[in-house]
């Protein structure tokens, strides 16, 4: 086999998996946490053992999804992160493209962090720590190498930049939730409320010489 032959093979079998994966997202829109990979074959119009064919099982398909909706979300973070304005706006920016994200999309977000709500009976369904918890490590290191890269925190900058990132992530997301499920509040003021508690030692810290700001 050829070399164009084999890029031929490997475009059609990208383009395969991004169809199938945008037949799983639409089930996923509709039914949250009850998406079924019977569902998701019969919405691609194709058979199980072939969505396995391309995912392996369960676990991979739902890694292939989250992946695909933390890197749409990652790039909204940094979109808001480097917004042209004052670093409490930027902040608050951050904080409401997240929130905003979850709130638009709570079936996404629901089969993302807490995937066995709609799990039937003799359905394994989703090892929710298994999969979740390395898309909130990997949101807390992608922080950290920004407040590393923007914000002077004097010595030990590097290890408090992660503590940071991880800490913030996981506010959060511990929030975010809380908030989904029983909307105390309004969006706005929750984003207040959430910088409001971020600002002290945020406001203090000056820019990293030679960094793009913060």
């Amino acid at each position: 086999m050829d070399t164009t032959q084999r890029t031929d093979q490997q475009r059609s079998a990208e383009r395969r998996r991004r169809e199938l994966l945008e037949a799983a997202d639409r089930v996923v829109l509709r039914d949250g946490p009850g998406a079924s990979m019977n569902a998701i074959a019969a919405e691609a119009g194709i058979t199980k053992p072939i969505l396995y064919r391309h995912f392996g099982d369960k676990g991979g398909l739902y890694a292939a999804l989250a992946k695909r909706h933390t890197d749409a979300l990652l790039g909204s973070l940094r979109a808001a992160l480097d917004a042209p304005a004052e670093r409490r706006e930027r902040v608050e920016a951050t904080l409401d493209t997240y929130l905003a994200a979850i709130e638009s999309h709570p079936q996404v977000y629901r089969f993302l962090m807490h995937p066995t709500e709609g799990v039937q009976p003799g359905d394994p369904g989703f090892d929710v720590g298994k999969h979740s918890a390395p898309l909130l490590r990997r949101m807390g290191e992608e922080l950290a190498e920004v407040i590393e890269e923007r914000v002077d925190l004097g010595p030990g900058s590097q290890q408090l930049a992660r503590v940071w990132g991880h800490g913030i992530v996981g506010m959060m997301h511990a929030a975010g939730d809380w908030w989904l499920g029983e909307r105390p509040c309004s969006r706005a003021e929750l984003v207040r409320s959430l910088a409001d508690l971020l600002w002290g030692r945020l406001a203090a810290a000056g820019d990293r010489v030679g960094g793009p700001g913060f």
